[in-house]
Protein backbone atom coordinates (compact mmCIF):
# COMPACT_ATOMS: atom_id res chain seq x y z
CA UNK A 1 0.00 0.00 0.00
CA UNK A 2 2.81 2.45 1.20
CA UNK A 3 5.02 1.81 -2.18
CA UNK A 4 1.82 2.90 -4.11
CA UNK A 5 1.42 5.88 -2.84
CA UNK A 6 4.69 6.37 -3.06
CA UNK A 7 4.22 5.57 -6.95
CA UNK A 8 1.46 7.72 -7.32
CA UNK A 9 2.86 10.87 -5.19
CA UNK A 10 5.88 10.76 -7.72
CA UNK A 11 3.79 10.16 -10.68
CA UNK A 12 1.97 13.27 -9.41
CA UNK A 13 4.64 15.23 -8.46
CA UNK A 14 6.40 14.65 -12.01
CA UNK A 15 3.59 15.67 -13.55
CA UNK A 16 2.72 19.02 -12.20
CA UNK A 17 6.68 19.60 -12.81
CA UNK A 18 6.09 18.97 -15.86
CA UNK A 19 3.41 21.12 -16.32
CA UNK A 20 4.93 23.86 -14.72
CA UNK A 21 7.76 23.87 -17.58
CA UNK A 22 5.93 24.37 -20.33
CA UNK A 23 3.60 27.22 -18.96
CA UNK A 24 4.76 30.33 -20.43
CA UNK A 25 6.44 29.10 -22.87
CA UNK A 26 6.61 29.86 -26.53
CA UNK A 27 7.66 27.81 -29.17
CA UNK A 28 8.29 30.01 -32.19
CA UNK A 29 6.44 29.65 -35.13
CA UNK A 30 8.06 28.65 -38.48
CA UNK A 31 9.79 31.84 -39.92
CA UNK A 32 7.43 32.02 -43.64
CA UNK A 33 6.76 35.10 -46.02
CA UNK A 34 3.13 35.41 -44.37
CA UNK A 35 4.22 35.99 -41.03
CA UNK A 36 7.30 38.59 -42.50
CA UNK A 37 4.22 40.69 -43.68
CA UNK A 38 1.99 40.00 -40.63
CA UNK A 39 5.10 41.45 -38.73
CA UNK A 40 5.61 44.41 -41.17
CA UNK A 41 2.02 45.26 -40.48
CA UNK A 42 2.22 45.60 -37.13
CA UNK A 43 5.67 46.93 -37.03
CA UNK A 44 3.93 50.02 -39.06
CA UNK A 45 1.45 50.22 -37.02
CA UNK A 46 2.75 49.83 -33.52
CA UNK A 47 6.20 50.29 -33.30
CA UNK A 48 7.22 52.92 -36.23
CA UNK A 49 6.40 55.48 -34.34
CA UNK A 50 9.38 55.15 -32.16
CA UNK A 51 11.66 52.62 -33.65
CA UNK A 52 11.67 54.72 -37.25
CA UNK A 53 10.69 53.28 -40.29
CA UNK A 54 14.16 52.32 -40.92
CA UNK A 55 14.35 50.20 -37.74
CA UNK A 56 17.25 53.03 -36.74
CA UNK A 57 15.64 54.18 -33.26
CA UNK A 58 14.61 57.35 -34.96
CA UNK A 59 11.40 57.34 -35.31
CA UNK A 60 9.34 60.86 -34.67
CA UNK A 61 8.78 59.77 -30.91
CA UNK A 62 11.74 57.84 -30.53
CA UNK A 63 13.81 61.48 -30.48
CA UNK A 64 11.69 62.20 -27.34
CA UNK A 65 12.53 59.01 -25.50
CA UNK A 66 14.95 58.65 -22.87
CA UNK A 67 16.43 56.49 -23.33
CA UNK A 68 16.58 56.24 -26.55
CA UNK A 69 14.75 53.39 -28.56
CA UNK A 70 16.58 50.05 -29.72
CA UNK A 71 18.69 51.05 -33.07
CA UNK A 72 17.29 47.31 -34.95
CA UNK A 73 20.09 47.96 -37.39
CA UNK A 74 23.26 46.71 -34.99
CA UNK A 75 24.45 43.25 -35.48
CA UNK A 76 21.78 41.04 -33.33
CA UNK A 77 24.30 39.79 -30.91
CA UNK A 78 25.12 43.60 -29.69
CA UNK A 79 21.10 44.07 -28.83
CA UNK A 80 21.35 45.02 -25.24
CA UNK A 81 18.38 42.60 -23.74
CA UNK A 82 18.70 39.71 -26.03
CA UNK A 83 22.23 39.28 -27.43
CA UNK A 84 20.89 37.78 -30.19
CA UNK A 85 18.45 35.24 -28.59
CA UNK A 86 15.31 35.14 -30.61
CA UNK A 87 13.57 34.39 -27.41
CA UNK A 88 14.49 37.19 -25.58
CA UNK A 89 13.59 39.35 -28.78
CA UNK A 90 10.21 37.74 -28.19
CA UNK A 91 10.16 38.21 -24.27
CA UNK A 92 11.38 42.41 -24.81
CA UNK A 93 8.42 42.84 -27.50
CA UNK A 94 6.04 40.87 -24.78
CA UNK A 95 6.81 42.08 -21.44
CA UNK A 96 8.65 45.54 -22.44
CA UNK A 97 11.65 46.95 -20.73
CA UNK A 98 11.15 48.36 -17.01
CA UNK A 99 12.36 52.39 -17.12
CA UNK A 100 12.36 52.75 -20.72
CA UNK A 101 10.15 53.79 -23.60
CA UNK A 102 9.39 49.84 -24.44
CA UNK A 103 5.99 49.10 -23.70
CA UNK A 104 4.34 45.65 -23.03
CA UNK A 105 2.76 43.81 -26.49
CA UNK A 106 1.31 41.33 -24.71
CA UNK A 107 -2.08 42.12 -26.04
CA UNK A 108 -0.95 40.72 -28.82
CA UNK A 109 -0.99 37.11 -30.18
CA UNK A 110 2.08 34.97 -29.65
CA UNK A 111 1.69 34.52 -33.81
CA UNK A 112 1.89 38.43 -33.78
CA UNK A 113 4.01 38.90 -31.14
CA UNK A 114 6.82 35.89 -33.32
CA UNK A 115 5.81 37.75 -36.58
CA UNK A 116 7.36 41.36 -35.00
CA UNK A 117 10.09 39.36 -33.90
CA UNK A 118 11.01 37.96 -36.89
CA UNK A 119 10.63 41.54 -39.23
CA UNK A 120 12.90 43.01 -36.72
CA UNK A 121 15.94 41.07 -36.41
CA UNK A 122 15.70 41.51 -40.38
CA UNK A 123 16.88 45.53 -39.97
CA UNK A 124 19.95 43.98 -38.10
CA UNK A 125 23.16 43.95 -39.79
CA UNK A 126 25.24 41.16 -40.02
CA UNK A 127 27.61 40.63 -37.15
CA UNK A 128 30.83 41.87 -36.65
CA UNK A 129 34.20 39.23 -37.04
CA UNK A 130 35.82 38.89 -34.11
CA UNK A 131 39.55 39.46 -34.78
Amino acid sequence: MRRTIWIIFLGFSFSIFSLGQSWGQSTPPKKTPDLLTQGKKLYEQNCMTCHGPKGDGKGPAGVLLKPPPRNFDRPLDQWTYSKGDLKKVFDVISKGVPNTGMVAWSHLSEQNRWALVYYVTGFASPPTKKK
